[in-house]
């Protein structure tokens, strides 16, 4: 692939330039509890800061996440809403592994945000307001998170004031098909107290016809340091959205509407000390989901909605101490408290109606884990890293799951790591107990990642990486006919490799250059993966001016598998631009898909040709 090519290419010259200081290191959450330099950590983590969330003024995080990491794609259907149910798009795909059925977490401050009965997470609730930086770990991340991280996980790190004072964001901006999206923040930060309250609104009419959306979203976040060593926080992030489901362009929908809110309240007393850090935490996921499935004839609507009520209760406890020089030794508890209800009620009366539903009125769950993490520098260009998990859920029993990994750093810049994790993911009640195709008698998903990889650090901002996997899974949960009638069973299987590789090279005082590109070649063909994807990115900064331009290619895009399989490929380019008009207003604008592409990521769903919006922000 072309960008594949130049970032090899740009990579053998980074190889024959020595470095004349040491880059400042990343420091990641996400592959450990505990803030610690990636350079350390045998797993391969990709993290983008919020400067970088913003830069294109996206009201989700997702669209910037998926151009910069790679080996991961978000599916889309539309130019704003990713939306729930049958036809809905927003999931994430790593590897070949993908969110849409629970198999990538995603994270907020390091809290599961899936529910209790379809158990996974709903895109359209990651709003850019809340995030002070995004950290990717590519693969399992089992071990510290459990169930759902089988193909890894996205952790959005929330923002908290820093500095003492007050600061207030305001962005407004408007485009094609009627779009609107709205943003204010304040944050305030007045000695040991701080505290961070954001708002959000979108909507749109999108690109056809029956396909609208609105979005309403809050944030609250309220912190106090005890003393130099605790420090405690509340949180809140709610979101509700309207949206119209079409049905795809062979078979519209009419009345197919949705009416979803999702949130997730969090409290959490935190420690920091010289050699120990740590933190007790409780959350408490929620949803409410009403959805009328529509119908293929105006004339006859349906009778009644479908509604659910998910939750999920949990409490987290970790401490990390360096027990001596060069170690790190963290050990944790997680309890989660899964439950929720999903049942019909009449459209005319309000009544419930009889729902395919096998619990018998266990609607809940529970799950108890506990884990050790252990990492050595045995040497100043060495380290050693082994985990394991004990987790026991109260249907499926009782799984083990292992991972080390090995840190070699030959030269002071550069480091080569070397990783084995196994993955696993509970079935969800969906899949055990509601709809005909339901199974009680389903056992968790399996994999295990090998993977190696490379990443060095230049003078000047140069650095690239690149890494290689390999994937190997059984016991996926497939739909398939047992008895003449379809049927979850434990019959599927992962076997995936590839490889990624990323650069990123400052062009001087006033450009920046970020390239990755990813292969992924699969033995079972899933949809929604590409085999093959590269971005490059270019920022411009000078005076008053940013401008950013980014240009995707996607390849073996599968919108459809088996007897009738379909692919695509396509290039994307967008393109922004940003004007200080003055020192606290700017002025922006944003291009997508300004190569007017045909293409479609969910089948029977033609993505919107170039759309533009433009807008303004104030800070104060």
């Amino acid at each position: 692939m072309i960008l594949s090519a130049m970032c090899c290419l740009i990579a053998g010259i980074a190889q024959a330039q020595t470095a004349d200081t040491l880059a400042l290191q990343e420091v990641v959450v996400t592959g450990t509890r505990n803030a610690t330099d990636v350079r350390h950590l045998p797993m391969t983590v990709t993290v983008i800061d919020r400067p970088m969330l913003t830069a294109e003024h996206q009201a989700s995080v997702l669209p910037t996440v998926m151009r910069e990491v790679p080996g991961l794609f978000v599916t889309s259907r539309s130019m704003m809403g990713y939306g729930v149910s049958t036809g809905a798009a927003g999931g994430i795909n790593m590897r070949g592994i993908t969110g849409g059925a629970g198999q990538l977490m995603v994270l907020i401050d390091g809290h599961p945000q899936y529910q209790g009965v379809y158990g996974h997470p709903i895109s359209d609730s990651y709003q850019t307001l809340m995030a002070e930086r995004v950290e990717v770990l590519r693969g399992p991340a089992s071990v510290l998170y459990g169930s759902n991280a089988m193909g890894g996980v996205m952790n959005i790190v929330t923002r908290q004031a820093k500095e003492d004072g007050v600061k207030t964001h305001l962005s407004l901006g408007a485009g094609s098909y009627g779009t609107v999206q709205t943003e204010a923040s304040n944050q305030i930060r007045s000695g040991k107290f701080s505290s961070t309250v954001a708002a959000q609104y979108g909507r749109t009419d999108n690109h056809r016809p029956r396909m609208g959306f609105e979005q309403y979203g809050g944030y609250l976040k309220l912190g106090y340091d005890l003393n130099d060593h605790w420090n405690a926080y509340v949180d809140a992030n709610v979101t509700h959205f309207n949206a119209s489901y079409p049905g795809s362009t062979e078979k519209p929908m009419f009345e197919a509407d949705q009416w979803i809110t999702r949130g997730v309240v969090s409290a959490a007393l935190e420690n920091h000390y010289g050699k120990t850090s740590g933190a007790l935490s409780v959350y408490s996921n929620f949803g409410r989901h009403k959805i009328d499935d529509g119908t293929a004839d105006p004339t006859k609507p349906t009778a009644r909605y479908f509604r659910s009520k998910d939750a999920l209760t949990g409490v987290s406890w970790y401490q990390s101490a360096q027990l001596f020089e060069g170690n790190r030794l963290t050990v944790g508890i997680d309890y989660m408290h899964i439950y929720g209800n999903a049942y019909y009620t009449s459209k005319e009366t309000g009544a419930v109606l009889d729902t395919p539903n096998k619990q018998s009125g266990k609607s809940y769950r529970n799950e108890i884990a506990g884990y050790v993490d252990f990492r050595q520098d045995l040497l100043q260009w060495l380290t050693v890293d082994a985990g394991l998990r004990v987790d026991h859920h109260s249907i499926t029993g009782t799984e083990l799951v292992p991972q080390a990994g090995v840190v070699l750093r030959p030269i002071e810049t550069g480091e080569a790591k070397a990783m084995v994790s196994k993955g696993f993911r509970n079935p969800t009640m969906r899949e055990m107990y509601l709809y005909p195709p339901s199974n009680t008698d389903l056992k968790p998903e399996r994999l295990w990642n090998y993977e190696l990889s490379w990443k060095h650090r230049l003078s000047d901002g140069f650095t690239y990486g690149a890494n290689i996997f390999y994937i190997k899974g059984d016991n996926m949960i497939q739909t398939m006919p047992v008895d003449g009638k379809p049927r979850n069973v434990n019959t599927g299987e992962i076997e995936n490799w590839g490889f990624e590789a990323e650069v990123k090279y400052p062009l001087g005082r006033y450009v920046d250059v970020r390239a990755n590109s990813a292969y992924l070649h699969m033995k079972n063909k899933v949809v929604a993966a590409p085999e093959g994807s590269s971005y490059l990115g270019v920022d411009y900064h000078q005076g008053k001016w940013f401008a950013t331009l980014g240009l995707q290619y996607i390849d073996g895009l599968y919108t459809a598998v088996g007897a009738d399989e379909k692919k695509e490929e396509f290039w994307l380019l967008n393109a922004s631009v940003t004007y200080a008009l003055m020192p606290n207003v700017s002025l922006w604008v944003r291009g997508e898909n300004l190569l007017a592409q045909k293409y479609e990521i969910n089948l029977g769903y033609p993505m919107p040709r170039a759309t533009f919006m433009g807008g303004v922000t104030i800070n104060f």
